[in-house]
């Protein structure tokens, strides 16, 4: 179907238009038939020759994540080709016997009364250090290949000849193939979708004349940012106990207080200790090696499975997966753009399944490295995880959403110290602990706090059943109240304001100073009126204070005809014209409550022309997209989305640019904008993909997607 100027619809469509808008549904408008999705999902397989790329090719189920380099394994050991799980954590020994709850933090001034943050305390440098790095995750542990030269010495990655690595999307399994001195060697790589663990077949002619082996070896847990999580140099630090038996194989690793198991088993192989930590199996048959390995918190118990019942799993998960939810074909488009968009569609959906599905939220390097410590982000986790709800795929956004019943306790405790009602969500904490990464943004930023009644709404869009909302009204409810006592309340001017001390979206004001930024006055909107249709549907009265809030909400700040990023800010267009241009996503990201369209569409445009592309990355282009979208800009989206080397994707769709590398947010938000661009969003124009061009150029086929809020 050709995206075509839509005609002005008859007082009859208009009117169901209107009722699917405000139903309160994610009703969208009608798939547009059915798509060959092997097809589609399969053009885009991985075929790599690089062999010195950054990114790793992966596998893994969401909970866990095997990252390898370009012989299947992590044989090189490249920074990004790791073991990382959702559940693999480390603390290092806390300073002098200080705990979190020594720390003082500090106090700042808060509309004029002092309020205490978890801000960096000069007086505590240790406690404040060990705050910021623990806890961390770890890498759980490396497997690669031993190759050594027909003449003993050891192979080195520019040794391999031949390489090419591929990636069978529509069932998960990789194949490595390269050659060793003239030797043919194939590895191929599985995820186990029902363990967190891997199985690998590894194929050559004479595989047992001493030229290939596989090592397993298990690090210390690591004190870097940005690492691989892993320090193989501290063999004295760590315990591995090894119970092997026959061809199978548990090791018991004990990382200070962290404990978990290793079970390896496999098939025409010897294995032996070669130092500590590290084990060897070498073939003994001629020709072929199977290698089962999972990792479990728990201790492992039971049998672990053949090779052959890994390949099956994989093979019906990941059809599975591809068979159920959204679905985007542009194969039938005009404009040579296509291929690249739907490349990136389909590779973001496969990443994010394996890296973003777990049940805790992961850091912005998702499990490929131990960026940020490993700590995840809440302001992040929209971006994250909001795509999931508007591709069918429901379940897996709720897998991260324990973090907001499991972290509601100390968010109220959090608000309470600081003078408000209800629960104030944290920025940047480790799974289970709940102190903040302390310094002078995570503590301030606030535009995190909305997040959980956005995620309500979206679920109850979903499943609109009494379940939901029990299950999420305790969420809704504390943080509705604590943005209901947030705002200072100015009497000479009648009117609520967000701040003083606050942090932008952006990151880069004077949170000591800066008040009432665009987006966080749409975003406090849109939570405050969600909140109270909440209410409504749980038999409870409206809220008085949510009413008078929102009646007298500072409006968002303009001048000379344009939005501002904050109401006091200076210099906006030349000093602070980088970093996240946050106020085009309160229409966008945002439904535009508070925002006035004319205003927002020059404000666009003014983004557009003197913004600082090269130091702007990751979610900025999706959320630039959406507010095209909105704007009725399908080709400044489409532009956004493809056209900006700070939003570049590389071979595997890892989002590099300008940030820290990889960056995920920046997958989830394309997910989100091209379901938005196609299905629609509420009181979007009638008519097929109402965020992509009208230029005849886009052909969108699309089917089993939401409508955006």
């Amino acid at each position: 179907m050709t995206i075509k100027n839509q005609t002005p619809p008859t007082a009859k469509i208009t009117a169901l238009f209107l009722l699917l808008i405000f139903s309160g549904s994610m009703a969208s408008a009608q798939p547009t038939g059915k798509i060959d999705r092997k097809a589609l999902v399969t053009r885009h397989n991985l075929n790599i020759t690089d062999r010195n790329l950054n990114g790793p090719t992966q596998v893994g189920n969401g909970h866990f994540a095997f990252g390898f380099d370009i012989t299947g394994l992590q044989t090189f050991g490249k920074d990004n080709a790791n073991t990382m799980s959702d559940w693999g954590w480390h603390k290092f020994a806390e300073p002098n016997g200080q705990t979190p709850a020594d720390f003082k933090g500090q106090e700042w001034d808060t509309q004029g009364h002092m309020v205490r943050y978890d801000i960096q305390n000069p007086d505590q440098p240790a406690l404040t250090d060990w705050m910021i790095s623990n806890p961390q995750r770890i890498n759980l542990g490396r497997l690669g290949l031993i190759l050594k030269k027909k003449d003993g010495s050891v192979v080195s990655i520019n040794d391999l000849q031949n390489p090419v690595q591929k990636l069978d999307l529509w069932t998960g399994i990789a194949t490595s193939t390269f050659e060793v001195d003239g030797k043919a060697i194939k590895v191929t790589t599985i995820g186990n979708p029902n363990q967190d663990g891997i199985a690998v077949h590894i194929e050559a002619p004479d595989l047992n004349n001493g030229q290939v082996g596989v090592f397993l070896e298990f690090p210390y847990a690591s004190h870097g940012q940005f690492d691989n999580g892993a320090d193989f140099n501290s063999p004295d630090k760590h315990q591995t106990q090894a119970v092997i038996k026959s061809n199978n194989a548990i090791f018991h690793r004990t990382l200070d207080d962290t404990k978990f198991d290793a079970a390896l088993k496999w098939t025409n192989a010897a294995i032996k200790n070669t130092k500590l930590h590290r084990y060897e199996l070498m073939p003994t048959g001629k020709s072929a090696v199977d290698i089962v390995l999972s990792f479990s918190k728990k201790p492992i118990t039971t049998l672990q499975p053949t090779y052959a019942q890994v390949k099956a799993a994989s093979q019906n998960h990941w059809l599975n997966f591809w068979q159920t939810g959204g679905a985007i074909d542009l194969s039938a488009s005009k404009d040579p753009r296509w291929k690249e968009l739907e490349r990136r569609i389909i590779l973001s959906q496969y990443i994010m399944a394996v890296n973003e599905a777990g049940s805790t939220p992961p850091q912005e390097s998702g499990l490929v490295n131990n960026g940020w410590f490993g700590k995840y982000h809440f302001e992040m986790i929209w971006w994250h995880d909001a795509h999931y709800a508007l591709w069918g795929r429901l379940p897996l956004m709720d897998r991260a959403m324990r973090v907001y019943p499991s972290n509601l306790k100390t968010s109220q405790e959090r608000a309470k110290r600081q003078g408000y009602e209800g629960a104030r969500w944290p920025k940047t904490v480790g799974d289970n602990e709940h102190w903040e990464w302390p310094n002078e943004i995570n503590p301030l930023l606030i535009w995190q706090e909305p997040h959980p009644i956005f995620f309500a709404e979206l679920a109850y869009r979903t499943n609109p059943t009494k379940e939901t909302l029990v299950k999420w009204r305790d969420v809704v409810i504390q943080t509705a109240d604590f943005m209901a006592s947030y705002p200072y309340y100015n009497k000479e001017q009648d009117r609520y304001i967000l701040g003083y001390p606050l942090q932008v979206v952006s990151e880069n004001a004077n949170p000591r100073t800066c008040y009432n930024p665009t987006f966080e006055l749409s975003y406090w909107r849109t939570g405050l009126k969600l909140a109270q249709k909440w209410r409504e549907r749980l038999k409870m009265p409206a809220n008085p204070k949510y009413a008078e809030v929102l009646a007298k909400l500072s409006k968002l700040p303009v001048k000379d005809g344009l939005y501002e990023s904050w109401e006091n800010i200076t210099d906006m267009w030349t000093k602070y014209n980088f970093e996240h241009p946050a106020l085009t996503g309160a229409y966008g990201l945002l439904p535009g409550d508070g925002v006035d369209i004319p205003t927002m569409e020059k404000t666009f445009t003014k983004v557009g022309q003197t913004w600082r592309f090269d130091r702007t990355w990751g979610w900025d282009f999706p959320m630039l997209a959406m507010c095209a979208a909105r704007l009725g800009h399908g080709d400044k989206a489409i532009e956004y989305l493809l056209n900006y080397k700070s939003f570049d994707l590389e071979e595997h769709g890892l989002v590099g640019g300008g940030g820290p590398f990889p960056y995920f947010p920046g997958d989830g938000g394309l997910l989100y904008a091209v379901a938005m661009m196609a299905a629609g969003w509420d009181g979007a124009p009638a008519g097929n993909a109402p965020g992509f061009p009208k230029d005849g150029q886009w052909v969108i086929k699309w089917e089993g997607l939401k409508r955006a809020l």
